[in-house]
């Protein structure tokens, strides 16, 4: 079965343009708990309300690395989907607010640059950054990632 591209194509990103995306995604505890003890991270800061009572958060945070899957998977559907190649990295991830069980995240992303791979004629890279809302409208997470993309069938 082929990929329907529902992604932009490389020619169409442009420095400047911002994207907000259509989903958003309430976390909820089960998704915490889950994603932490799966990737074998046993922080109690995450999965132990008791001891997260202690903290001066008073409640168990969301793993970072949970939120920043979500905010990069909202992305997709406008900007990747069936048009990627691969991701090639991040150059910077912030969480300047913590994020909390039961926070609604949205998610936008303004394209930073945009360049003609030096080396494959049908591609190109994409550098964006994403930014993660809380439902507060308060900025949990910032991530500049770099995107091969594919270049418009002709």
């Amino acid at each position: 079965m082929a990929i329907i591209p529902k992604g932009m194509w490389f020619e169409e990103f442009e420095v400047g343009l911002v994207v907000p995306h259509a989903l958003t995604r309430t976390i909820t505890e089960a998704d915490n708990v889950g994603f932490s003890t799966q990737t074998l991270n046993p922080a109690p800061l995450h999965i132990d309300a008791q001891y997260a009572a202690t903290t001066s958060f008073g409640k168990p945070l969301v793993n970072s690395l949970l939120t920043l899957g979500i905010v990069v998977g909202i992305s997709v559907h406008e900007l990747t989907h069936g048009t990627t190649v691969a991701n090639l990295g991040f150059d910077t991830v912030r969480f300047p607010a913590p994020l909390f069980h039961g926070d609604t995240i949205h998610v936008e992303t303004e394209i930073t640059a945009v360049r003609a791979s030096k080396s494959k004629a049908d591609r190109g890279i994409v550098t964006m950054e994403h930014r993660a809302y809380n439902q507060d409208d308060v900025l949990v997470c910032s991530a500049v990632r770099n995107a091969l993309m594919m270049r418009k069938p002709t």
